[in-house]
Parts: structure tokens; C-alpha cells; sequence
């Protein structure tokens, strides 16, 4: 009798260990979540990624919020899916890599950029947005490397005229809509106060610069590409003390490096040294946050924070 139950048991083990072996992992999610923009109490939808595994696992996982760039602004419904163009959405989403956080992506407003003629505005197509395929994925776009010289890497002021641009049509502008973001999928989804990560490229590179500098308590690490600090900015993120790792392209035309070192500087004197500045030398405005989006080294690095 003792012989048999020791047999049931020890096959009980077995058949145990082969169906979790077995188990799959339930698939990434991308809802659309409707919100009423602070600003002007218009109707939108944000993008909301939950990774693979989410919905079995009992743990509560890191956010990342992402912000685009100037190009891919829009009407936050039928404009949203340009935001998937690039950056961790199209990394996970797209391109169906197994990044474990739940994303956030909001699209900022148009403020009547396309009619000025900015043409990666105005000549923007949905033939751009990459789609989701049922079976594999995607071709990742061509690199695009650029052969100018690379750009002065020395110190110089920031111009007023770039800054005003910003102020009046930047990521600062919605803050209050992105904080309430945050606030709703930590209430509502599994996930860690102690783990909420800002990410953005160009314009919303900068977006990332101001957000982190008006909330600093509700970021573990920040990430800011291709977007450098304004001086008034710097304060509160130094006080703070939160990680940054800022990047620049040497070839960026758009966002010249050298206008990088004077927040990063700030930072220091303020006596802030968890700063990172990288700049990949050979790669352009786009091509450093393709490069950066498509590695691996800033999700490790963001995952290595906590408050």
C-alpha cells in the first residue's frame, strides 16, 4: 500500500511539472482607453499595453510611459494609431517582443500644426503605420545613416526661439492628463508605485524633461531622447535625485548634442550625478531612437530603479 502511494505521488509530480512546463502564457494586450482631456475637455482614447503573462500572474508590474514626437500628434482617436510608428509600442506591440511592462501611450494634441505645413505632418498617410501581423512581424525600416560630419559636440545656450516653440506646443501643456494616466492604471491594473518609468523621443523627449520636472516624486527613472533640458527645469529633478539617462545623435541636425550639456551640467551642479548622457556619434535625429527603442540596454537600465 505504502509502494502504490509513493508511485501516485511521485507520477502526480511528474504530470505537475509537465503542465506547467506547458502553460502559455496569456497574450500581450493593446486597449484603447477613453479619457476628457484637462485641457480642453475634449474626448480621447490613449493606447494601454499589457505585456505577455499579465493576466495570470499575480504580481504587480512596472509602467512605462511613452511619449512621441512631433509627427505623430493627433485627434487621440482616429489619429492614435500613428503613435505606433515608433518607439516601446512598436517594440512590443509591433514587433511582438516580450517587454514586461504595461505601457501607457498617449497622443498629444495637433494644436493646428498641420497647417502650417510642417510636411511629415501634412503628407502623413496611414500607409506609415506599421501593422500588427497575425504570423511573424514586420521588416524594422532600413537603417538610415546619414553622411554629415558629425555635429559640434560643445557646449552652446539653448536658442529662446526653441524653447518658446516648445512651451506653447509640448507635452507640458497636457501634464495633468498624463499624471491621471498613471494615477487610473495604478489603481485599476496590476501594477508598481515604485516601478513607473518616463520615456520619449524628440518632442516628446523634452515632454519627458518637463513632466519629470513638475512631478518629480512619481518617477523611478526617466529617459529622455533626442530631447535635452531647459535650464528652469533642472531644480526639482536634481533635488530629487532621479536617474537619467539622456541621448543624443552626433549626426541630429534637428536637435543638435551640443545644446545637451547645459542641463546635464545643471544637473551636476546642483550636485546630481545619477545622469547618463550617450551620444551615438554616427546616427541622425530618427536613427538614434530606433537604435536605442530597438536594444535592450534602456529597458534594463529603467528595470534596475526603483523608489
Amino acid at each position: 500500500m505504502k509502494v502504490t502511494s509513493s508511485f501516485l505521488f511521485i507520477i502526480s509530480i511528474i504530470i505537475s511539472s509537465c503542465s506547467s512546463i506547458n502553460i502559455k502564457k496569456s497574450e500581450e494586450q493593446l486597449a484603447r482607453i477613453p479619457y476628457t482631456s484637462f485641457l480642453d475637455n475634449s474626448d480621447r482614447e490613449y493606447f494601454l499595453y499589457l505585456p505577455k503573462g499579465y493576466k495570470e500572474s499575480d504580481k504587480n508590474w512596472p509602467i512605462l510611459m511613452f511619449l512621441h514626437g512631433n509627427g505623430e500628434r493627433g485627434n487621440g482617436k482616429s489619429e492614435l494609431d500613428f503613435i505606433q510608428i515608433h518607439g516601446p509600442l512598436y517594440e512590443a506591440w509591433v514587433q511582438k517582443r516580450d517587454l514586461p511592462f504595461i505601457i501607457i501611450a498617449p497622443q498629444l494634441h495637433m494644436f493646428d500644426l498641420d497647417k502650417p505645413g510642417m510636411s511629415y505632418i501634412t503628407n502623413r498617410t496611414s500607409a506609415s503605420i506599421p501593422k500588427r501581423l497575425k504570423v511573424g512581424i514586420p521588416k524594422r525600416p532600413n537603417p538610415s545613416y546619414t553622411s554629415e560630419k558629425l555635429n559640434s559636440l560643445k557646449s552652446d545656450s539653448i536658442p529662446e526661439s526653441t524653447i518658446n516653440f516648445i512651451n506653447k506646443y509640448g507635452w507640458n501643456t497636457v501634464q495633468e492628463d498624463l499624471i491621471s494616466m498613471i494615477d487610473n492604471t495604478l489603481k485599476n491594473y496590476k501594477s508598481d508605485e515604485k516601478r513607473v518609468y518616463l520615456t520619449g523621443l524628440s518632442f516628446g523627449g523634452y515632454g519627458t524633461w518637463h513632466t519629470a520636472s513638475k512631478y518629480p516624486n512619481k518617477f523611478a527613472a526617466i529617459n529622455p531622447i533626442v530631447g535635452y533640458a531647459f535650464p528652469d527645469l533642472i531644480k526639482s529633478i536634481a533635488d530629487k535625485k532621479i536617474p537619467i539617462w539622456n541621448i543624443a545623435g552626433g549626426k541630429d541636425k534637428a536637435v543638435p548634442a551640443k545644446y545637451f550639456y547645459t542641463g546635464i551640467n545643471k544637473l551636476k551642479e546642483f550636485g546630481h550625478h545619477k545622469v547618463r548622457l550617450t551620444v551615438h556619434q554616427d546616427t541622425d535625429h530618427v536613427e538614434t531612437w530606433r537604435r536605442v527603442y530597438a536594444g535592450q540596454d534602456i529597458y534594463d537600465w529603467l528595470l534596475s530603479h526603483s523608489k
